[in-house]
């Protein structure tokens, strides 16, 4: 049989094999098996070349070993069919003492490539330990006055074994003066104890010699047993005895040193020193036991004298004896089962393990960010842990098993609003007060495309004037995007369209990266008034999202024409509007014919056709408005006066207050003409140049030289018209 055994080389290869766990492929399994104790060298466990889907003929190449951390030689492989089989003794008792489960833990490591595999062996008990006493003899020293019932404690025996095997039972030898009880000790086994059914005798029996033997449950069952010397002893008839054979007491760790578990109450019948009670603990008592608690002889008192802590022992079984100061002694046996009660004196521990991270804004609500398990020491309600998150964040913990909890996605995230989570996990039990543990998660929200560019306003207003140099800059335009990094950057570019019979960007470009709109060639204001076009913005996201601003350049007029005379009858469209309800309107057609200053001016009227009430409504408004000119006309005459006899009191220098040349002035009103005769007055001040300050308008001048002119007037309210030709 060729069998594979490890090599001192063995450690320093699986380390090195740990070391390129990241670049290698690992396969994970697990494999059961189970064995019995005590089997021979040699004995099937299992076919695990198989049963891990290995080829036997790949194991030597691949470099197949089994590792065990402690018990390394107790299995092994052969290599040749991949049979696992029990290379030396494996003892249950010393590898897992009294556990009730025991397994040997075992990594099988194959190379090329790196696999692990993990494979648990059980070890089966058997009855392969018989129950054993501490002592070969027990020696008891019972007083001839005994009395019937009375009751001597014996030391129990113990068994390796675990389960059924370890599960004894006690039989005394046949005798005339004992019997045999046993007594549960609340779930930790069972002591027997000697009940005298007979009244001792010494002088008939001094001593007694019996046999207690105790048998096991395992199949086949094991006995062992021990001697009972009994000294039947003379004199002091009365044992002390306490009130109770069993006290229960119930105590909370952590309690401080000299506190008092238990007063314990123990009397004597006898008189005088055969009375007299020292108390002290039994042979039976371990020195574990001794060290934590305190017996005072004398009161029976029973103190801490060590830190008691629920989790290293939740109970103690404390044997006292009572004995009195007779000759011989006589004793008195009870026991003190003192129950420790948990104090919420441990915090939960917190473990937090992030799997998710950082977020993308976008993730779907339940995504799992991290795990988290909690875990308490104590017991009860006190080692219940309930776990809570920081309150208002878009999370939640899920529990997923007993003090098991993920942390998920709750509610939809937004980086551009918060785009960081300082989360706190906070463990705490059900004690009270309870207690509490914390651990941090910080959690990054990845940003992902979801804001286009945004410019400040849709529409941007820009004179630039006409004859620019080409290539000039006109405007800067800028959109900002709430995301980052790359979906963040944005570039410009114009949103083509034709401009007459050209294209845009034959006119104005746009850098793509400062956003600023230069004119690629000289505007002419007679030409393009008005250029309205779109810059769009658009970010380096995936997929990219944009958006797009109006720019209205208005082209602003510069003196570069040089007058011109308009040609001969360039037609004039007169609109009069009155402030009625509802507002009427006229209209007229003047045709305006340029005329030498010698000439006699010529007018002619081209009445349109209408109906005869719409002409007498013009007629009436006509007369309305010369009666108004006249009164306003008349109004500003005397007021001129009255202006100009207050400020020429003085007598005026000469050339001050003179009447300047009147100029001619003509003034027409809704198809009608009136004169007026404009004067420039001169008022004095008595210092510096004349001043122009009003103007006045008579009626009575001679007809000015006037173009002829030609009226079409048209009525609203009818559909003719008519042509009037006058002369002024």
């Amino acid at each position: 049989m060729l069998v594979y055994r490890p090599s001192d080389l063995r450690t320093g290869h699986l380390l090195l094999a740990l070391l390129l766990l990241a670049s290698w492929e690992i396969g994970i399994c697990q494999v059961h098996y189970s064995v019995p104790e005590e089997a021979k060298h040699g004995t099937f466990v299992g076919r695990i070349a198989q049963d891990l889907g290995l080829e036997l003929a790949e194991l030597v190449p691949r470099l197949f070993r089994v590792a065990s951390k402690d018990h390394g030689d107790l299995l092994e492989v052969n290599l040749q069919n991949g049979i696992l089989f029990v290379n030396s003794r494996i003892d249950r008792e010393e590898l897992c003492g009294r556990s009730a489960e025991c397994s040997i833990h075992l990594e099988v490591v194959v190379e090329r490539p790196l696999q692990v595999f993990h494979v648990e062996v059980e070890v089966k008990d058997i009855n392969d330990h018989s129950p054993v006493f501490s002592v070969s003899e027990q020696k008891l020293a019972i007083p001839e006055s005994r009395l019937l019932d009375s009751r001597f404690p014996l030391e129990g025996a113990s068994d390796a074994d675990v389960g059924e095997n370890a599960k004894l039972t006690y039989r005394l030898s046949p005798n005339e003066f004992f019997i045999l009880d046993i007594i549960n000790k609340k779930g930790r086994g069972k002591y027997p104890v000697l009940v005298l059914r007979k009244l001792l005798d010494r002088e008939e029996n001094p001593q007694l010699l019996l046999f207690l033997t105790a048998t096991d449950g395992g199949k086949p069952e094991l006995t062992g047993s021990v001697s009972l010397l009994i000294l039947v002893l003379d004199a002091n008839d009365n044992a002390p005895i306490f009130d109770r054979s069993i006290y229960e007491v119930t105590m909370y760790e952590n309690a401080p040193n000299q506190t008092l578990v238990i007063r314990l109450n123990a009397s004597d019948a006898d008189e005088e020193i055969n009375k007299e009670l020292i108390y002290s603990f039994s042979s039976l008592v371990s020195p574990s036991i001794r060290r934590k608690f305190l017996m005072n002889e004398r009161t029976g008192e029973i103190r801490v004298n060590d830190a008691i802590d629920f989790e290293d022992s939740n109970a103690y079984e404390i044997h006292v004896d009572v004995t009195d100061k007779g000759n011989p002694p006589m004793a008195g046996h009870c026991t003190v089962l003192v129950e420790i009660l948990d104090e919420n004196d441990n915090s939960p521990e917190v473990v937090v393990t992030p799997l998710s991270l950082p977020v993308p804004e976008d993730a779907q609500l339940g995504t799992v960010i991290a795990l988290v398990s909690v875990s308490d020491r104590d017991s009860g309600a006190n080692g219940q842990v309930t776990c809570t998150l920081t309150p208002h964040v878009p999370f939640k913990l899920v529990s997923t098993f007993k003090n098991y909890y993920s942390l998920v996605l709750d509610s939809a995230l937004d980086r551009e609003k918060v785009s960081h989570y300082e989360l706190v996990v906070t463990a705490r039990d059900g004690g009270s007060p309870s207690l509490s543990a914390t651990a941090s998660v910080s959690v990054e929200v990845a940003d992902v495309n979801d804001n286009a560019p945004l410019f400040a306003q849709p529409e941007h207003t820009v004179f630039v004037k006409e004859n620019n140099p080409p290539g000039g800059h006109i405007f800067t335009v800028s959109a900002r995007d709430a995301d980052a990094q790359e979906n963040a950057r944005v570039s410009y570019s114009l949103v083509e369209r034709r401009v007459g019979e050209r294209a845009l960007s034959s006119y104005v470009s746009v850098h793509a990266e400062s956003g600023q709109v230069s004119a690629l060639q000289p505007l002419d204001r007679e030409e393009l008034e008005l250029l309205q076009f779109q810059v769009s913005a658009r970010d380096a996201g995936e997929p990219p999202l944009g958006s797009t601003v109006t720019l209205q350049v208005f082209v602003l007029d510069e003196n570069d024409h040089a007058p011109a005379l308009l040609p001969p009858a360039q037609r004039l469209l007169v609109l009069v509007k009155d402030h009625g309800e509802p507002a009427l309107v006229a209209t007229a057609t003047v045709l305006l014919s340029l005329v030498d200053s010698g000439q006699a001016p010529k007018a002619s009227l081209r009445e349109s056709s209408g109906s005869a009430s719409a002409e007498a409504a013009l007629v009436d408004v006509n007369v309305y408005l010369i009666i108004a000119i006249c009164a306003v006309s008349s109004l500003l005459v005397l007021t001129l006066l009255l202006y100009t006899a207050l400020r020429c009191s003085a007598q005026p220098t000469e050339g001050a207050c003179g009447p300047g040349k009147p100029v001619l002035v003509c003034s027409s009103a809704v198809g009608s003409w009136s004169y007026s005769q404009q004067r420039r007055q001169r008022v004095c001040s008595g210092e510096g140049p004349p001043k122009t300050d009003l103007m006045a308008f008579s009626p009575s001048l001679p007809p000015c030289p006037v173009p002829e002119v030609e009226t079409e007037e048209q009525s609203i309210g009818g559909d003719h018209s008519r042509k009037v030709g006058s002369t002024f």
